[in-house]
């Protein structure tokens, strides 16, 4: 089916397109501040509007202990297949604020880029969801399958009541296929779908030792130092030659790559001085042995040490025991390791390697396991076909080395699988300062998801979509 009419209808609106998105990325809907919870609520007001103004029939808000969702759906045909569209409507935290070259929350228009918080993550793209529907509405009169869309309010939080709310609104959210724009092409003429998501679980760390601060010339030499334990115990979950994590059966569960797999990332294009630039200037990589970045970044699991507290911190010296120590550790984990199994271990070699001078404990926080969509499916394929259309070239499918709670979510909760169809590009700065958004990759992204629906309705066994 020719698309040239959807194209010229985006072509002939892109300039409000623009606008309208810069309105949305005004309103600084930052999830983790009490202080904005007022304006991430009115954030979501306004995406339901723009929903139904873009052509679903419905469009309201699904409340949650916490922020709204927003929940829009438009039912064709109960016999066509169905597609869930998942976004998120708030924002990362702007800190340090000194480091931005324009106010985070006045966009700028600059050099074919949008500059603001939220651009690329994830207003921007969520944004050309609503429009691919209105383009197709216009021109064609309906949509050629049945979709819905749950965009939450809590992602940049962890998503910390959106497993609540999937399981009240299960029946509402029945679909085929989940369609994700959360994350990045591999460059801006190289097109990629994501395929894999990496699993998270994160634990706390505390070592205690005396019940107050101690004088250290007093008691030093003779009182072993909360800090210093924690350190040899942190330094011990590591092999610091061949980069491997040391805890026992931490690899058991993991599957190797194969070799045609291990081709196909092989032939991604890698710039490793480009990465260590991007990685803050690092002087070199680091890593498991035997596993090129690429690989460890995104197909081999990891223990990290995110923060480390503990002793005084204030200027000048301040000669004490330390009475507690802290840390931070997270997991990334691959295909068949189980987030319940590698606590365990993790928890088990901590509170083995604690010096018995000391007192250790381990809490276990949050967790959600590794997702692998396979590029046969037929919903992978349509995506394929939708980018190779607009781009002029094949996608690459990529795995990447984070975790989109979300995704795992439905495939565990619902049964449904995700295509992770992401516009974002390696140097959007999302979560950082001068955070963008490049005007090209928002016009093009339109247009593939245009493409998309027309796909998905001729890839997709039809679906019966319950609760609408």
């Amino acid at each position: 089916m020719s698309t040239a009419d959807l194209d010229a209808y985006c072509d002939k609106h892109q300039p409000r397109f623009l606008d309208e998105v810069v309105e949305f990325c005004r309103i600084p809907s930052i999830s983790a501040d009490p202080a904005h919870a007022a304006d991430v609520r009115r954030n979501a007001e306004h995406l339901a509007r723009a929903a139904l103004d873009a052509g679903f029939t419905t469009a309201g808000l699904i409340e949650t202990p916490g922020h709204p969702a927003v929940y829009a759906e438009r039912i064709v045909d109960p016999a066509l297949p169905t597609a869930l569209i998942y976004g998120h409507h708030d924002v990362q935290p702007v800190d340090p604020l000194g480091e931005w070259t324009s106010p985070p929350f006045e966009p700028r228009v600059d050099g074919g880029l949008l500059h603001c918080r939220g651009a690329a993550d994830d207003k921007g793209q969520v944004w050309m969801h609503l429009k691919a529907v209105e383009a197709h509405l216009r021109v064609r009169g309906e949509l050629p399958l049945n979709l819905k869309l749950v965009v939450e309010g809590e992602e940049e939080m962890g998503s910390v009541h959106f497993e609540g709310l999937i399981e009240a609104e299960a029946a509402r959210l029945g679909a085929d296929l989940c369609v994700v724009s959360d994350t990045a092409m591999h460059g801006p003429s190289q097109p990629s779908i994501c395929v894999a998501l990496r699993g998270l679980v994160d634990l706390e760390v505390e070592v205690t030792g005396p019940s107050r601060d101690l004088h250290s010339g007093e008691f030093g030499g003779a009182v072993l130092n909360p800090l210093e334990a924690l350190s040899r115990i942190l330094a011990g979950l590591r092999d610091a030659q061949t980069g491997r994590v040391t805890i026992p059966g931490f690899y058991d569960d993991v599957v190797e790559l194969t070799p045609e797999e291990r081709a196909g990332l092989g032939a991604i294009p890698f710039d490793e001085a480009a990465f260590r630039e991007v990685a803050g200037g690092v002087a070199a990589t680091f890593g498991e042995n035997g596993y090129t970045t690429t690989e460890r970044r995104t197909t081999r699991p990891t223990l990290e040490i995110n923060g480390v507290w503990g002793g005084y911190q204030g200027p000048g010296p301040k000669t004490i025991i330390p009475a507690r120590a802290g840390a931070k550790i997270t997991c990334r984990l691959v295909p068949r390791q189980r987030p319940d199994v590698i606590a365990a271990q993790v928890r088990a070699a901590i509170e083995a390697a604690a010096p018995p001078a000391v007192r250790v404990s381990v809490t276990i926080g949050s967790a959600n396991k590794p997702v692998v969509t396979s590029t046969d499916h037929p919903g992978v394929r349509a995506a394929a076909r939708a980018m190779t259309e607009v781009f002029g070239v094949e996608p690459y499918y990529t795995r990447e080395g984070g975790s989109i709670h979300p995704v795992e979510m439905f495939d565990r909760l619902l049964g449904i699988p995700s295509v992770l169809v992401g516009f974002g590009l390696p140097d959007d700065c999302i979560h950082a300062p001068n955070e963008k958004l490049d005007l090209g990759q928002f016009r093009s992204g339109i247009r593939v998801l245009t493409r998309l629906w027309d796909g998905l309705a001729e890839a997709l066994p039809g679906h019966a979509p319950e609760g609408h």
